[in-house]
């Protein structure tokens, strides 16, 4: 822990005082033109959030289940999971387009497949058109998911990153509550429109952002890697600094960004897949990041998220009204809690979040199985109702840390370099966690009834001791320190060195064309 130390007085030297106190989020016309750029960039998350709510709603409409033959076992499995397979089709591709054409254009071309695929789905006449264009929204919003969390943390005004970034996956909720309250208000209707409404309003996130993306400012942190630095600094200086290229933070940003991608060049020649294994800092971000992706599925949270019907059914509340509305309060309760832990996450700390969201999950995921049990074995309907209760405060325990900070956590550690490829390498792994719970939950849930329940409580346990051993807080540092934190002291040091040299650079230069200039006003 000497190294958070080391940086956390770094920053306090050098960083933190350089803020403008009075330049806030509410009253900065630039910081709220970046904001609003930035809520652009955060729905695509609502996006995903949109179609597991979506996917669970319309299983309760029996409009839904007649045009597609009552689909049960693995059929349904097929329809909820064909998403993350199409997912997984885009994750050899993504991370080139993020790093090779920009962030913004790869949002974009994300955005315009959606759109295409949820008109498709929208008219599907059959199964096999509805699974084809489902697994076209996942294949596009692999490119936009990759790269839009990324935008966001390169772009965001350095005191407000960690909160917003943290809202990127906390806005999951809000495409969900959409979802939700979409099919509980269509389920009346005595047509296809009860179905297809709800596909067609999936593309509103998708149509804004292939209308305006283009537009909102690209990453600092890219084009200086692309070599175009003037436009970095005329990025950073307009958003941060009302367009002072010479103000402290902005010259502090610039400069540091500059170090770190040096750094970064010359400690990392090979960027490939393999550079993500090939640094002791690499491989204790690999293993962090693959743990937290597989946790946020394999928490016991994907048995509500796509088959709360199904629960329903087993605790005997069976009412498709009744069921719809559960689910939409349900996403309102988890989006109040996701944006309060995302707001709260410089001040509590990563660690604190993730440690107490895991021990609370565990206890109340406890008292689900002990609530499900007692009404299985003896169909008391207090029983039952309390499952619904545990529910609620289960899902409360997870929107503390697997909601908000799995993105932010997960993009603050990777250093620029392989932030692309490992920020996809974090999504592969949900989506192949996702695949194996949307086969494996009806299933199991099916043949084990609520002993299914007590699996799940191990597993959090084991996740409670794997986060208490090598989950590092990264609270109060700047994103370059951050991702240093996992190369050790040195690498902080060596960074502020390359920036304090292109000080010493820059003066000199300063220096050398002032002497010019005097010399040829004597000779004249």
């Amino acid at each position: 822990m000497g190294v958070g130390a080391t940086t956390v007085a770094a920053q306090d030297a050098s960083f933190a005082h350089l803020i403008d106190p009075t330049r806030k989020w509410y009253n900065n016309r630039r910081i709220i033109l970046l904001n609003a750029w930035i809520v652009l960039l955060l729905i695509t998350s609502s996006t995903n959030g949109y179609d597991g709510s979506m996917m669970n709603g319309l299983q309760t409409l029996t409009q839904w289940k007649s045009a597609f033959n009552y689909p049960t076992g693995g059929k349904l499995g097929l329809l909820n999971a064909i998403q993350n397979i199409g997912a997984l089709a885009g994750y050899p591709f993504a991370p080139y387009m993020s790093d090779g054409i920009g962030r913004r254009k790869t949002i974009w071309f994300g955005a315009t497949i959606m759109c295409i695929a949820t008109a498709l789905q929208t008219a599907s006449q059959s199964v096999g058109m509805f699974i084809g264009s489902r697994f076209l929204i996942g294949f596009g919003l692999t490119f936009a998911a990759n790269a839009a969390p990324m935008l966001v943390t390169e772009i965001a005004y350095p005191a407000y990153r960690a909160p917003l970034t943290s809202l990127y996956n906390s806005l999951w909720y809000s495409g969900s509550i959409i979802a939700a309250w979409t099919t509980y208000g269509t389920f009346k209707l005595n047509s296809s429109w009860a179905w297809r409404l709800p596909s067609l309003l999936q593309a509103i996130p998708s149509i804004l952002q292939f209308a305006l993306v283009l537009f909102a400012p690209e990453s600092p942190r890219w084009l200086i890697s692309k070599g175009r630095e003037a436009e970095a600094l005329h990025t950073l200086a307009y958003y941060h600094a009302d367009g002072d290229e010479q103000d402290p933070l902005v010259q502090y940003e610039f400069k540091e960004i500059k170090a770190a991608i040096d750094f970064d060049r010359t400690t990392s020649a090979n960027v490939g897949w393999k550079s993500l294994i090939a640094t002791p800092g690499n491989r204790r971000r690999i293993r962090i990041i693959v743990a937290i992706a597989f946790f946020s599925q394999w928490s016991g949270n994907g048995l509500v998220s796509y088959y709360l019907t199904e629960v329903f059914d087993q605790i005997g509340i069976t009412g498709s009204g009744t069921q719809l509305l559960i689910n939409g309060f349900l996403q309102i309760w988890n989006l109040a809690w996701a944006v309060t832990a995302a707001l709260m996450v410089n001040r509590l700390g990563r660690r604190f979040l993730f440690l107490t969201s895991v021990s609370l999950m565990t206890l109340f995921y406890m008292a689900q199985a002990i609530c499900f049990s007692e009404y299985a074995q003896h169909g008391a309907p207090a029983a039952g109702h309390a499952v619904i209760g545990f529910i609620f405060l289960f899902y409360a325990a997870y929107d503390l840390a697997f909601t908000p900070l799995i993105v932010s956590y997960t993009v603050e550690i990777l250093p620029y370099n392989i932030r692309a490829k490992g920020f996809n390498v974090f999504g592969f792994v949900i989506s192949v966690a996702l695949i194996f719970n949307q086969y494996v939950n009806p299933i199991a849930l099916e043949a084990l009834g609520w002993k299914y329940y007590i699996v799940y409580v191990c597993w959090l346990a084991f996740e409670f001791v794997f986060l208490w051993a090598f989950l590092l807080e990264t609270k109060n540092r700047s994103l370059e320190e951050t991702a240093a934190l996992f190369d050790g002291e040195e690498a902080l040091e060596r960074i502020a060195q390359k920036a304090a040299a292109q000080d010493v650079r820059e003066d000199a230069s300063l220096e050398k064309n002032s002497l010019n200039a005097d010399n040829g006003v004597s000779r004249t």
